[in-house]
């Protein structure tokens, strides 16, 4: 977590057309998916990321509330709320894409040539 207690990743842009509640929405799913919220990842209260975000407390726990229906995210009572585990199989080729990300990077291939590289062999797979 950052210095704010706030997760990386997790803000809003004014200048973003989107409502800031679906801003936030997606950033949580970007984060589940991309590894930077692993599941078991607490979330700040509702009160502190709506402070630290500039927004309304009734506007992240609308965001709160969607991504629970849609089974992103449990509140456990007063432990508070956690990213929740989303299916194994994914979980397991976002560690995968992490680690062919930094190797890549470390031998100096550019990202579309990675890219590249990848969409060839998932053809290949089938």
């Amino acid at each position: 977590m950052a210095e704010t207690g706030v997760p990386a990743g997790l803000a809003v842009d004014p200048a973003d057309p989107r409502p800031p509640y679906e801003q936030l929405r997606q950033a949580v799913l970007r984060g589940r998916e991309d590894g930077t919220l692993p599941a078991g990842t607490r979330l700040p209260p509702v009160r502190r990321l709506a402070e630290a975000l500039g927004l309304a407390a009734n506007t992240v726990a609308k965001a709160y509330r969607e991504l629970e229906s849609a089974g992103v995210i449990e509140t456990r009572g007063r432990l508070g709320s956690f990213v929740r585990a989303g299916d194994r199989g994914e979980e397991l080729a976002v560690e995968a894409a992490r680690r062919y990300a930094e190797t890549v990077a470390g031998l100096g291939v550019p990202s579309a040539r990675a890219l590249e590289l990848v969409a060839a062999q998932l053809r290949r797979s089938g």
